[in-house]
């Protein structure tokens, strides 16, 4: 294929504005030079992108495929220059941290904000993942710190204590299920659940228990988030699960939290690390220590 960014910035820009003189102006070029990039575009791929017409042009069906991906490369080589604009600024670290969901929606906001005071000009590339793929990804590189919740050993990660937490059921105050106490994850299965959305580790971690059990998740509504999980409950659209630190104090008010029997519902975070790792990092070893430093300040949230 012998077409370069400069072609697919072209064709994208003539795409979005429907016309060629239009999308030639958006790139500071003449039309008769956008014109012909479009062409070779067109021959490299082999098939015709664009249907010319009397008031401008419109996207063929494989047009309407080579634009969403020209805009994920634009977009993912734009976020290469942000990501990259920091170290010509004199950036002094960058550490790349894989963690879970819980982790992201309660603990690590406050330690991040501890580290950054401590060291502003670094830069920390944070991703949630599933805790074994957090595993495999420390282990060969591609993190240089992971958060888990995962019971598991591997011989070149050492696992860190990070917070002791639990998940539990959230159901709309008052309801049937709150004056048991304690449920099994069984007895919930017949009521509509409020979930993440699907691709979240928590959402595959229930469907994969549910299918354990020869049972489907009644999912009737999914959302981004733990409190927006919170809010529908309360509103009575249906029960849900959530890690216990995520909750605020105010949410016994209006919600019954009810404690899991399953043993996988205690979901201790531990940090992982290579045993001996291939670079010295600095700023991921001060990360470290504040992470495995906050065991002590903040006492299990179960």
């Amino acid at each position: 294929m012998h077409y370069d960014l400069i072609d697919l910035k072209v064709f994208l820009a003539v795409a979005e504005e429907g016309n060629v003189s239009r999308g030639a102006e958006r790139c500071h070029l003449a039309p008769s030079s956008v014109s012909l990039r479009i062409k070779g575009l067109e021959e490299n791929i082999g098939t015709a992108l664009l249907k010319r017409q009397a008031r401008g042009v419109t996207l063929t069906p494989a047009g309407h495929v080579l634009v969403e991906h020209a805009r994920r490369c634009v977009a993912q080589l734009e976020q290469m220059h942000v990501d990259l604009l920091p170290f010509a600024r004199g950036l002094t670290g960058h550490v790349t941290f894989f963690a879970n969901n819980n982790a992201i929606s309660s603990h690590l906001p406050d330690d991040l904000a501890r580290f950054f005071t401590l060291y502003p000009s670094v830069r920390i590339t944070l991703e949630e993942r599933m805790s074994h793929d957090i595993v495999a990804a420390v282990a060969a590189g591609r993190a240089d710190i992971g958060v888990v919740a995962l019971e598991t050993e591997h011989p070149e990660l050492d696992f860190l204590p990070y917070r002791e937490d639990r998940l539990v059921l959230l159901a709309p105050l008052g309801s049937p299920l709150g004056r048991q106490g304690v449920v099994s994850f069984a007895d919930c299965m017949d009521e509509p659940f409020i979930s993440l959305q699907s691709g979240a580790a928590l959402h595959t971690f229930l469907m994969n228990h549910a299918s354990a059990l020869g049972k489907r998740l009644d999912i009737r509504v999914q959302v981004s988030g733990y409190r927006a999980i919170a809010r529908l409950v309360s509103s009575g659209a249906g029960i849900g699960i959530v890690a216990r630190s995520a909750l605020e104090e105010s949410d016994s008010e209006y919600l019954d939290i009810i404690a899991l029997s399953e043993p996988w519902a205690r979901r201790d975070l531990r940090v992982c690390v290579q045993r001996r790792p291939h670079e010295t990092n600095f700023f991921r070893d001060k990360l470290i220590e504040i992470l495995c430093s906050g065991t002590e300040s903040h006492p299990s949230e179960a």
